[in-house]
């Protein structure tokens, strides 16, 4: 069945324009997976976007995954919590000085506890390191209901807004039952 979906498309232009207030510890450990392991990268798609129906990627084969993580402009950056996966995102190096946010978001249970906009600042600085003068990302009306307020709060500005109609799974895509539930 078709869904109506709302797209924002935002982008952050020259480096360094992205709001970061100087000295906050980060009480994750923010690490670059530099091996390319289809497993790791569809477990955190799965556990991260699973709750937001992301489904561009669901049906992805272990080679499509491999194929895709070994080029050599992906980036995927793992935030670790007492060893924890908390979340992750991931940058791809696109032409024109441009860093495009792939993938972006928090494992359930982390959500709401301020990591967000940590890790939201950590991406963009990542990104500008890759050398970029934009640092783009898209969000939709399917993804968390103050994802797009965090990446304005950051420093993003709206260059184009659509809607688009697409399969997006009834339910939520999840590794199995009751993975999005908070820990006791």
């Amino acid at each position: 069945m078709k869904t109506s979906i709302k797209v924002w498309h935002l982008e952050i232009t020259g480096t360094g324009t992205a709001e970061k207030p100087a000295g906050i510890p980060r009480p994750y450990a923010l690490r670059e997976a530099k091996v390319a392991l289809p497993e790791v990268s569809r477990f955190l798609y799965v556990t991260v976007g699973g709750r937001w129906r992301w489904y561009l990627r669901k049906d992805w084969t272990w080679d499509q995954w491999k194929t895709w993580l070994d080029r050599k402009e992906i980036h995927t950056w793992i935030a670790y919590l007492d060893g924890t996966p908390l979340g992750y995102f991931e940058l791809e190096s696109q032409p024109r000085a441009t860093t495009e946010i792939q993938y972006f978001g928090l494992i359930p249970c982390f959500i709401g506890q301020g990591y967000g906009k940590l890790l939201l600042e950590d991406a963009i600085e990542k990104a500008w390191q890759l050398g970029g003068k934009r640092v783009w990302l898209h969000t939709c009306s399917l993804d968390h209901p103050r994802a797009l307020d965090n990446y304005l709060a950051r420093g993003f500005k709206v260059f184009k807004e659509e809607s688009v109609k697409d399969d997006v799974p009834d339910a939520p895509l999840q590794p199995w039952q009751n993975a999005d539930k908070p820990f006791d």
